[in-house]
């Protein structure tokens, strides 16, 4: 069900695609009712400076920003799993003015940590706009080369082996380790970090064995030869690091479907009009040529999907998370 649920949104964003490029003929009409912000626009992180949400928002700032004809401000709001970031959306006006990007985590996060805090209800799910799987890593000079060598150093070390990611027990880069730990038979101590250049960190600083994030902000570490890739947790391999195989290449099956999701997301209550203009504003600056090279490059997958697409899909895939959650024993 859930492969087929991501399988459907690829192919619907695909088609969706096309209406919009088709949409570009009637460009004239499309100006009328375009997306205005009376002010800068405050879009709110999640994560510190330098991770994988972080790279996306501000390099698609740079085709956003003449679009729209106002300011794309950063405010990285860490900490609390995600309740920091999510409190200061909750709270804003829905104007369309306080923004904030979403990913699996916050859905896996509103059925553990933050279940009875905040719901799917609390917010208007506004338009999707990427897909990417999650890759593991270690560092160039570790013995651990690939996801086999990985298993049998847990094997026989159970549940002395470091993994770093980001969030906590129960976000998605920790899920799709659980996968793993499923799948092989094995068991992993999971260490939580606030971003991905704090596991950079700690990986080469020698405090985990192995990384788990995204090409994007890793791909400098693999460029410098500081780190080596050991799987992906995806369908295929990635345009930006074709060499590196899946998991499933490797003997080791996982739901692979398991991808993370990036979207943008508001206070509850937004005008479905302007939520629209908005997602149109977001999808048009994503098809600039400065942010399809970043896109390539880091292996992401476009997502065009908007307010209703994007609201249904989000009800769909917590349902899905709350299975993976239940599969990983930290939901009854």
């Amino acid at each position: 069900m859930s492969l087929n649920l991501l399988k459907t949104v690829r192919a619907k964003s695909a088609a969706v695609c096309m209406t919009i490029t088709a949409a570009l003929v009637a460009a004239p009409a499309a100006a009328e009712t375009a997306w205005k912000p009376s002010g800068p626009v405050n879009v709110l992180m999640h994560t510190k400076p330098g991770g994988t949400a972080d790279i996306f928002i501000r390099t698609l700032a740079q085709s956003l920003e003449p679009l729209i004809g106002q300011t794309i401000v950063v405010v990285n709001a860490p900490g609390a799993g995600g309740a920091t970031q999510m409190a200061r959306v909750a709270h804003a006006k829905p104007d369309g003015l306080t923004l904030g990007i979403n990913t699996m985590s916050h859905f896996t996060s509103m059925l553990t940590n933050l279940k009875g805090t905040f719901s799917v209800d609390d917010f208007s799910w506004v338009a999707s706009t990427q897909e990417d799987p999650i890759i593991y890593f270690a560092r160039a000079d570790s013995d651990i080369k690939t996801i086999g060598d990985l298993v049998a150093k847990a094997k026989a070390n159970s549940g002395k082996i470091n993994i770093g990611g980001f969030g906590p027990v129960g976000s998605m880069q920790h899920l799709g380790t659980s996968m793993l730990e499923k799948a092989a038979g094995i068991k992993l101590n999971w260490v939580g970090f606030d971003s991905t250049p704090d596991i950079m960190t700690a990986l080469l600083g020698g405090h985990v064995d192995v990384g788990v994030s995204n090409l994007g902000p890793t791909a400098p570490f693999f460029e410098s030869k500081r780190i080596i890739g050991l799987g992906v947790l995806g369908e295929t391999r990635l345009e930006g690091l074709p060499d590196l195989p899946t998991f499933g290449e490797q003997g080791f099956e996982v739901d692979t479907s398991w991808v993370q999701v990036r979207g943008l997301f508001g206070p509850k209550d937004m005008p479905l009009e302007l939520q629209q203009q908005i997602a149109d504003a977001f999808h048009e600056a994503m098809k600039a040529k400065s942010y399809q090279d970043y896109a390539r490059n880091t292996g992401v997958v476009d997502s065009w999907m908007g307010p209703k697409e994007y609201n249904a899909f989000v009800r769909k895939v917590s349902d899905m998370a709350v299975k993976q959650l239940q599969a990983a024993g930290l939901l009854q």
